[in-house]
């Protein structure tokens, strides 16, 4: 390639731009050290992987490799990738922790889908064998490339963390046969469900091969211009209406245009285009501002998983497919390194604290694929040993008959520590606000150490403490959210943004920064229609809801709340003042006035974080509350 990384992230990381406002820290520099995410990561590497790996061999999902297993084969077209995604996260978690047992788990798979694989490099268990339909003959919902572009991810993930990878050779020949088939010389055809364009660009970055990248361009032109098939729910829905640079909003299938992002944006840092960067930046930045949940969840409609209309966000009809969280957390690093705008770390910050940990159950072992903000009815607990048909949320299941989900969280759980922290041409940034540890190189080869102490987000002070330092100045910048005006750095008020220390540190010095973390009324845009006349209480990064468990009454549509106080912090959690309304039934739901009601007595409604609902047995639940 024509650009070599600036310094390649020892112990590797999912995403490694040659070029860029900041340079990402490999999971051999950054390290959590238990509270909030320490604590899941480690129930992601003790149990969560073990869980899926379970269900992948139950279901036969990792039989389908070995060649006397594909006439039975069972699942969808699209489950090669699930074996591929916690193959992803097995290399991470054993490029973290060292465990040889995980290792040896991965050598196995390895070696299965290696002995799968044809001459040719082609590989897929869906397609091509006995009683199957021909290779490339489903572009519009056979996923064979987006599986492809998942096993290269996994591959990235196993050279980084590796001394010698088989799976990087497998890899590769994956690649040159999808160069072959469809380069500039072969078949114009894109893949109904985008996720081969950041994997060949990754495997580019790995490698140094430059066809990679080329094919990844060729990939992103290519969409656009109606050349699938069209179905039931359009061309948008595979975002293949307009061309990639034309388009204004991130639109259809929202994991689709997730995934496509995040390569585009590859795409972009690696070829030097700032027009298209500028492009897919400004189509996220407009889905952030009138497509996303207060969340930060992404996608309002179940019968495609797809964007809305502008403002089309309701509450208790949300999809927010845990997938899209995941993948939004993926293109908003991507911007975040290319860019080094602040406001992309607090989408990621948003999206963690609201998505991905509200899906995953406290053991690990179930999740929720779509992610409501309004349950109306208690849901039915799901048998540990039963996979769910539908994706309704109300309880955790333990597995889906779709359950990219899963592998999704097990990845990013796995990778979260190289989400912390970065470098950039001044000192090191501070992203994410954890307990941690950072060693790492600046970019003229000067070593910086640094332990990150703190119990955010149940307060907000982050204390900074310098173990190691070279001579001569430096910076230590952190970011502080832009929820948080008031905020204080050594005692001195900061505006959101960055905030930066920089000078000559000596080992011991500490820097402490104190976020207002108070709960506070949250208002929607008045374009929401949804959920107008209703507020939300956010405290800190994280989003609260009302919640009924239990033996508490299920009366939560009665509540309205009152704004003219503010929320406060009790013993018990956050608590605003409200009431429950008692409305006549009748007939029929509409009158020619407006409907009075009697209301109880003031209550003092006790709220809880949204990531915490549903953790005690099925449960009924609200996000935005009507003002009384």
């Amino acid at each position: 390639m024509a650009v070599t990384p600036r310094i390649q992230p020892t112990g590797g990381s999912p995403v490694v731009p040659t070029r860029g406002a900041l340079r990402p820290l490999g999971l051999g520099e950054a390290n959590l050290v238990g509270g909030f995410w320490g604590t899941r990561q480690q129930v992601n590497s003790e149990s969560t992987i073990d869980h899926h790996r379970a269900w992948l061999d139950k279901l036969g999902w990792t039989g389908h490799f070995v060649e006397a297993a594909n006439h039975s084969r069972r699942g969808r077209e699209f489950t090669d990738s699930e074996v591929y995604k916690i193959m992803e996260a097995m290399a991470w978690d054993a490029g973290r922790t060292g465990d040889q047992d995980r290792d040896a788990d991965l050598v196995e798979l390895i070696g299965m889908i290696g002995a799968a694989q044809a001459e040719d490099g082609y590989l897929n268990t869906a397609f091509g064998g006995p009683g199957q339909r021909p290779r490339y003959s489903d572009f519009t919902q056979g996923h064979e490339l987006y599986c492809a572009g998942h096993l290269l991810q996994a591959a990235v993930a196993h050279a980084r963390t590796s001394a010698e990878s088989e799976l990087l050779t497998i890899a590769r020949r994956v690649a040159d046969h999808v160069c072959d088939t469809f380069g500039p010389t072969g078949r114009s055809s894109i893949c109904g469900h985008p996720e081969i364009e950041a994997g060949l660009v990754e495997l580019a970055r790995v490698t140094g091969e430059q066809r990679y990248l080329d094919q990844a361009v060729l990939f992103v032109d290519r969409r656009g211009y109606r050349t699938l098939p069209e179905q039931e729910f359009g061309w948008p829905y595979f975002q293949d209406d307009m061309p990639v640079r034309e388009a204004t909003v991130l639109r259809g299938h929202a994991v689709r245009a997730l995934y496509l992002s995040a390569g585009v944006v590859d795409v972009a840092v690696e070829t030097g285009d700032t027009a298209l960067l500028e492009a897919v930046a400004a189509q996220y930045d407009r889905a952030l501002a009138r497509r996303t949940y207060l969340t930060g969840g992404m996608g309002s409609r179940h019968a495609d998983e797809a964007f809305g209309e502008d403002f089309v966000l309701p509450a208790d009809r949300v999809y927010s497919e845990t997938c899209a969280g995941v993948a939004s957390i993926m293109l908003a690093w991507r911007l975040l390194l290319a860019t080094g705008e602040p406001r992309y770390a607090d989408v990621i910050e948003r999206t963690l604290y609201n998505v991905v940990a509200t899906s995953i159950g406290d053991d690990g072992r179930s999740f929720f694929y779509a992610n409501t903000l309004h349950q109306r009815e208690r849901g039915e607990p799901v048998p540990v040993d039963r996979e769910r048909l539908h994706f309704a949320a109300g309880v955790r299941a333990p597995w889906f008959e779709v359950s990219c989900c899963l592998g999704n969280m097990a990845r990013l759980f796995a990778s979260l520590s190289t989400y912390m922290a970065t470098v950039d041409d001044g000192g090191v940034r501070i992203h994410q606000y954890a307990n941690a540890v950072v060693r790492t190189q600046l970019d003229d080869g000067r070593r910086v150490g640094l332990r990150v102490q703190t119990d955010y987000p149940e307060t907000g002070t982050v204390r900074v403490r310098v173990t190691e330092t070279p001579g001569g100045p430096w910076a230590l910048a952190l970011r502080v959210p832009a929820w948080a005006p008031g905020a204080r750095l050594d005692g001195e008020v900061v505006e959101p943004g960055v905030a930066v220390v920089r000078k000559d540190f000596a080992p011991g010095d500490e820097v402490l920064l104190e976020l207002p973390v108070g709960p506070r009324w949250t208002f929607p845009d008045s374009r929401i229609d949804a959920v107008r006349g209703c507020v939300a209480v956010e405290r800190g990064p994280v989003v609260l809801c009302a919640e009924a468990a239990g033996d508490e009454p299920d009366n939560l549509d009665d509540l309205t709340v009152d704004v003219t106080v503010p929320p406060v912090d009790t013993e018990d959690g956050v608590t605003v003042p409200g009431r429950f309304r008692k409305l006549a039934e009748g007939g029929w739901p509409y009158t020619e006035d407006e409907q009075d009601s009697e209301s109880e007595g003031p209550a003092q409604v006790r709220l809880v974080p949204y990531h915490r609902w549903a953790r005690r047995g099925p449960s009924t639940m609200r996000v935005w509350l009507p003002r009384g």
